[in-house]
Parts: structure tokens; C-alpha cells; sequence
């Protein structure tokens, strides 16, 4: 078939999928737009690629310290206009950070970082764009129903995604597939690389499931087979392109949190139990990645033992002897001469992350670091715990996402700024918060029948809710 024609098909596609999910939709206001360039950009490739300012798989050092000054520029163009939707809303997004304050502080000790690392300056450029994930995750959450946004945003970019991944591996491989040091071709999408597209099939697979799974409850609601319809067909090419890519963790991250959010999703709720299968599921892996010598649950899934070289590159990265307190700054491992021994202990091959989280984070701020990181996570799962209680079906979606993040961060830097796994990290962080605070202040409060009149309080007793007037 030729590629204009698969081009077409595709678009009839896309717009196929709009379609079948019309329907009575709750108003957002424009400045969504914002966030979903943005997370567009970080999911794909940079603006530059797609106007072919850059060609596909370019990498120098002298090109990741110093950035490319268009794709930066685009950045801060869109961190103004964040931060100009922010200022209309201030008395909303300051109610918000103050429920916040652990991630402040910790920005600001990646601020603070610039103190003693080795480049201050690309310290500093780098937490200036790092800030923008923060914004666009208030853009988001600062709306008058941030859940209905988040669902509006996440919708689109699926739709558009997962259709494009499969025309471009299929029909453009100059975009779609990336020569490998192996002489291969791995599919890679819309994404950068096959990891990538891992995370990303994991992280819309969980969200489209979700949707798939509410729709399917909503026994009376109109078009519900188009709904459903629409979502399955996005959770069947994730299926699709999980094991084109043969990423073995989003394939095991995908299953788990599928498996958590189902159980999560159930009535009537059990927290005892969801936490018992979160705890299950996370401990296997780190057992099999961290305490498993002989590699032989590691193997079973099919997976080569030393991780694809991921244990070799964590004793060398370890081996440098960084400060184990504060590290060596704000995403500045990777610079200079450690940079260059690492190209060299690799023979040249392009590498500028340590392929896990953890250690990504050891490595740039130190335990510091990694205290702050844990801080945020279990912040972050007390908060859809209690959610959960209070409303299951937005809990359980946050609890995939979480899941899906952690996942990530086992073979791939995921606490690093402007990657998926840490934009959803940080809007489970922040809008499970959100989402607590607006279900408690829904919450009727009942009144006591002791400042009640006589002849009312039988009346309060069978649950009114309503305020007295004197």
C-alpha cells in the first residue's frame, strides 16, 4: 500500500474515533491547549523534528548540554502562557500549592543545587524548563472539573497517538523506526524509542481501560457500544505495539496495574486489599531486579539477565563515587568528563541516562535526592488510598498511573523532568490531593441532633442534610 494512501486511511481513522465517542461532553476552557502541546511535544519529539529542523536519531554532547535554542525557545512560550492562565487563577492554584509544599521544597532543593554543581548555568536552564511540569500539571487541575479535563486531554492525545504510531512503523520507517547498534530496526512510533513507546502504551492502555471499564458500568448511558468501541480499539493497538516493541517492563507494568486498577475498581471497595496487591506486585519486581542473583525471574519473562546491560551501566555509574549526599547537581551527572568515560566504557554508544530512577536520582541530588522522591510517592499513594474510600472510580485510575510510574523507574530514569512518567507522577501527586480536597468539600455535613429542635431531630436523624435557618 502506498504511504499516501495508508495516510489517508489513517486520518478517516482518527476521525472514525472522534465519532464514536461523541457525545454530551463537559465545557473546558482553552487553555487546555496549553498542557497538551506540551505533553505532546514530551511524548513525541521535539517541534524542530516534526518542521525538519533536526533529522531523527542526531546526538552529540555538545548537543544535550547546550540544547537546541528553538525547541527551548518553544518551551518557554508555552511556560508564559501557563503562567499567565496561572496568575487569572491565583487564589485556586495558591489554595492547591499550599496543599503542596513537600514538592516545593524540593524543587527547591534542585534550585539550591546550582551551588555546587559543575554547571551551574545548565543546572539552572534545566530547572527553569523541569518548572514547567508543575505548570501544566496546575493548568490542568486548576479547571472547574480537573478530572473531566485530564480525561478531555488524555482522550485526544490517544486517539491521535496510537493511530500515527502504527502508520508511521508500518509506512514511514524513517520516522516510525530506529536503527539500532545490533543493525536492526526498532519500532518506535511517535516516541524517540522503543522505551518510550513502552511507557506510553502502558500509561494510555491504563487510562483507556479505565474509561472502557466506567463506560461498561454505565449500563443506561447513550451510545455506550460507540464508547466502547473507541476505547478498545486504542487498549487493542496498545496490545499491539506492547508487543511489537517487546518492552518487557511496560508489558509486566501494563498487566500489573491493569490487574490493581480492576481489583480497585470493584464493589464494594477493600483498601486492605488493593494495598496488599500494590505491595505484591512492586515487591516481585524489585526482588527479581535487585535480589535475584541468578536472574531467574527475570528470565522466565523472557528477559536477558543483566537487564540489556542495565547492571553494567549502574556499577559503572556508581563506581564514579559521586557525593552520596547532595550529588552532583540538578541533572548534571551527565556532563563533561563523566560523560565522556561513560562513552568510552561503552564503546561510543549514546547513553545519557542511568536506565533507572532511583539511581538517575542518586546520582544528581544524592539520598537527598532519593528521600524526597520516596517522600513524594508515599504522599502521593496516602492520598488515592483516601481517595479511594471516598470516590473508587477516580482513585483506582490515579493508583494505575502510580503504578505504571514506579514500573518505569525500574529500568528507565522516570523521575527525570519532561519525561511521561514523571508529568503523571506529579499529576497523581498533586490531583489525587486536589481530588480529596474537592470530595471532602462535596461532602453534606450532618447535623448534630443535639442543636436541633426537638420536633426536628427525627427528621435529621434520617439523614438530612440541609442548614437550619435561625
Amino acid at each position: 500500500m502506498q504511504p499516501t494512501i495508508a495516510s489517508l486511511i489513517c486520518g478517516i481513522g482518527i476521525a472514525a474515533l472522534f465519532f464514536l465517542d461523541r457525545g454530551e461532553k463537559i465545557r473546558v476552557s482553552k487553555a487546555l491547549v496549553i498542557p497538551a502541546v506540551w505533553m505532546f511535544l514530551n511524548t513525541t519529539h521535539p517541534l524542530s523534528f516534526w518542521l525538519g529542523m533536526s533529522p531523527p536519531g542526531s546526538y552529540t554532547t555538545e548537543a544535550y548540554v547546550e540544547g537546541n535554542p528553538f525547541d527551548r525557545n518553544v518551551a518557554l512560550v508555552l511556560q508564559l502562557a501557563a503562567l499567565i492562565v496561572l496568575c487569572g487563577k491565583s487564589a485556586k492554584v495558591g489554595s492547591i500549592l499550599r496543599k503542596n509544599r513537600l514538592i516545593l521544597v524540593y524543587f527547591s532543593f534542585c534550585l539550591v543545587s546550582v551551588l555546587w554543581s559543575d554547571f551551574p548555568f545548565v543546572t539552572f536552564k534545566r530547572w527553569i524548563k523541569a518548572i514547567g511540569d508543575v505548570q501544566m500539571v496546575l493548568v490542568i487541575l486548576a479547571e472547574l472539573d480537573p478530572f473531566a479535563a485530564l480525561t478531555r486531554i488524555l482522550t485526544r492525545m490517544g486517539f491521535f497517538l496510537f493511530p500515527l504510531s502504527i502508520l508511521f512503523i508500518r509506512f514511514y520507517p524513517q520516522i516510525g523506526r530506529r536503527p539500532t547498534n545490533s543493525w536492526t530496526q526498532e519500532p518506535v512510533g511517535v516516541t524517540q524509542q522503543k522505551n518510550e513507546l513502552g511507557i506510553m502504551c502502558m500509561i494510555y492502555g491504563i487510562f483507556f481501560l479505565w474509561m472502557l471499564l466506567s463506560v461498561y458500568r454505565e449500563r443506561k448511558r447513550p451510545g455506550r457500544w460507540r464508547h466502547m468501541l473507541a476505547y478498545g480499539t486504542i487498549i487493542a493497538i496498545s496490545a499491539y505495539l506492547l508487543n511489537l516493541c517487546n518492552s518487557t517492563t511496560s508489558i509486566v507494568g501494563f498487566a500489573s496495574s491493569a490487574g490493581v486498577l480492576w481489583l480497585a475498581s470493584r464493589q464494594p471497595v477493600r483498601p486492605a486489599l488493593v494495598q496488599f496487591a500494590v505491595l505484591g506486585v512492586l515487591g516481585l519486581s524489585v526482588i527479581a531486579l535487585f535480589f535475584d542473583p541468578g536472574g531467574g525471574l527475570v528470565q522466565s519473562l523472557g528477559k536477558d539477565p543483566t537487564l540489556t546491560g542495565r547492571k553494567d551501566i549502574w556499577a559503572l555509574v556508581l563506581g564514579l563515587h559521586t557525593n552520596p549526599l547532595i550529588g552532583t547537581g540538578f541533572e548534571t551527572f551527565w556532563l563533561g568528563s563523566r560523560l565522556e568515560f561513560m562513552l568510552h566504557a561503552l564503546v561510543n554508544l549514546p547513553i545519557n541516562e542511568a536506565h533507572n530512577g532511583w539511581v538517575e536520582v542518586y546520582l544528581n541530588l544524592g539520598w537527598v535526592g532519593i528521600c524526597f522522591i520516596a517522600l513524594l510517592i508515599v504522599t502521593g499513594y496516602k492520598r488515592i488510598i483516601s481517595l479511594i474510600r471516598q470516590d473508587p472510580e477516580k482513585g483506582c485510575l490515579f493508583l494505575g498511573f502510580l503504578i505504571c510510574a514506579l514500573f518505569y523507574s525500574f529500568s528507565e530514569a522516570g523521575f527525570r523532568f519532561g519525561t511521561m512518567s514523571w508529568f503523571f507522577l506529579l499529576m497523581v501527586i498533586i490531583g489525587a490531593g486536589r481530588a480529596v480536597s474537592l470530595a471532602n468539600s462535596h461532602r453534606p455535613i450532618p447535623l448534630k441532633p443535639a442543636n436541633i429542635a426537638p420536633d426536628e431531630r427525627a427528621y435529621a436523624t434520617q439523614g438530612a442534610t440541609y442548614s437550619l435557618t435561625e
